[in-house]
């Protein structure tokens, strides 16, 4: 996995941890900007045009919630940030598998997410991957003295919004997404990429060139 930290403390002004209140009190944020679902061979082939040229993605997956004990379910979508479009693939529309295994094996492009020992776990159930230029936030987060690393809290954190969670648990193997799944699973990637961008602005990452953060 990518490693770029350094020190051992938040920066200044930033805390370890924030309150369920103060979380309650913030704005919240959806992303706005352009998604596109991919759900076939020509559709990924337009989206890997775009996602190869970036050096950092915002990375997550979705996989459908199991209610009984010992079910389990593989995943069903993975989620992609660019600068100006979020890509989201449904894994059972089509076998995205050899282009997948391509991007998370590419060491020049980061991928930076939340929990990402966890979702690339999953997704080695599906096909084989070797990663590179992985990078897990939380780790980041951690190695930095904060106490909370979920993708929430260091949104609220960081970025000084909240994050809703409503659709966690919806049905991701549907064929037809509704519009609040594609928002939900769109927003988890862009603030992935959002934070990455905070942390390499607050010093947290040592990344040339990426210092600003963009706009939906």
């Amino acid at each position: 996995m990518v490693s770029r930290e350094h020190g051992a403390t938040p920066p200044a002004g930033f805390a370890r941890e924030i309150s369920r209140e103060a979380l309650a009190e913030l704005p919240i944020r959806r992303y706005e900007g352009e998604v596109r679902l991919v759900a076939n061979p020509g559709e990924l082939e337009r989206a890997l045009a775009d996602i190869r040229a970036e050096r950092v993605l915002g990375f997550d997956t979705e996989t459908r919630p199991a209610f009984r004990k010992g079910e389990s379910h593989l995943p069903c979508l993975i989620q992609m940030a660019t600068a100006h479009t979020v890509y989201v693939l449904q894994l059972q529309r089509f076998d995205a598998a050899a282009a997948i295994a391509e991007l998370v094996g590419a060491p020049e492009i980061v991928k930076a997410g939340v929990a990402l020992a966890e979702d690339l776990r999953q997704l080695k159930r599906l096909f084989p991957l070797a990663e590179a230029g992985v990078l897990d936030l939380g780790h980041i987060a951690r190695r930095h003295g904060l106490r909370q690393t979920g993708l929430r809290n260091l949104a609220a954190i960081f970025l000084g919004a909240r994050i809703p969670k409503g659709n966690r648990t919806s049905n991701w193997a549907a064929a037809r997404l509704s519009a609040a799944q594609i928002t939900y699973a769109a927003t988890d990637a862009w603030a992935c990429r959002e934070l990455y961008l905070r942390f390499v602005q607050l010093g947290l990452l040592r990344t040339p060139g990426l210092t600003s953060t963009s706009s939906p």
